[in-house]
């Protein structure tokens, strides 16, 4: 029976590769499969998604949110970031759980189960984070009249244009580039910030994060203009950052992506 634990064993641990990544697209799959029904939301993604640009204008009548609509909206925002986020994610994870192999198998660091895990709970948490924060600027912005309560989308075109523009601003800047970088280099990252053991995976995975947060911090911020829950935004922004970070020309493409989002604002402003 012992013999056949440790067979068992060492056939996962062949296939580590395998395993973490098959991990990774259950969970992406989940989230999306959430964000399509809706994210609990009780309302229909269809009815929320159009090509329209600026989206059009609805009557508008914001109320006040309940302690449960919180939440919905907390769960809605992570959803998506897992969705959008995990599968760009995925070669910094599998870097880490192969260093985290190499190093057991040397002896250097003790043995864990699957211990990428922890890494992506890290990561994971740093969207957390960032889902905290967007549900409040949601909120502002509603109460504000600035966005509509149901379709989820701007309502001000002075709005709208400021916040393409200040989007491919951000896309231009040092500091993109630079969080841009971290994420372009998974390898180099790790070997600059290892830390050993469970925690160490936890706080390495959410700087990671961060780095991530810090790189698509203005994409994402793009879906208070178009619609949160607007499908044409969302697939359109996750493919955008898997090509910025795997891409082997993903840093111009995040220039030209910003030229053409300051184009965009100006022709929203000009237009209002």
């Amino acid at each position: 029976m012992a013999a056949e634990r440790v067979t068992v064993t060492e056939r996962v641990v062949k296939r580590e590769r395998l395993v973490v990544a098959g991990g990774l697209a259950v969970i992406a799959l989940l989230a999306w499969l959430f964000v399509l029904d809706g994210a609990g939301a009780g309302m229909s993604v269809r009815a929320m998604s159009t090509w329209r640009f600026p989206p059009p204008l609805v009557p508008a009548s914001n109320e006040s949110w309940p302690a449960a609509y919180w939440l919905v909206m907390l769960a809605m925002w992570w959803a998506m970031m897992i969705a959008m986020m995990v599968p760009s994610a995925a070669p910094a994870i599998l870097v880490y759980a192969r260093v985290v192999r190499h190093a057991q198998c040397q002896e250097v660091s003790p043995a864990a189960v699957v211990p990428a895990t922890w890494f992506a709970a890290g990561y994971l948490l740093a969207w957390l984070g960032f889902s905290i924060a967007a549900v409040l600027v949601q909120w502002g912005l509603e109460r504000l009249g600035l966005m509509h309560m149901m379709m989820m989308w701007s309502l001000d075109a002075w709005f709208s244009g400021a916040i393409l523009i200040m989007a491919g601003l951000y896309q231009l800047s040092p500091f993109k580039e630079r969080c841009l970088r971290q994420c372009r280099m998974p390898a180099e990252f790790l070997a600059r910030n290892w830390r050993p053991g469970v925690g160490g995976a936890v706080r390495l995975g959410a700087a990671h994060g961060l780095y991530c947060v810090g790189c698509c911090v203005m994409l994402m911020a793009l879906l208070l203009v178009g619609g949160i829950m607007n499908l044409f935004w969302i697939a359109g922004i996750a493919i955008l950052v898997l090509v910025e970070k795997l891409a082997p020309a993903g840093g111009y493409v995040a220039r030209i992506t910003g030229l053409a989002l300051i184009a965009g604002g100006v022709y929203v402003l000009v237009a209002a």
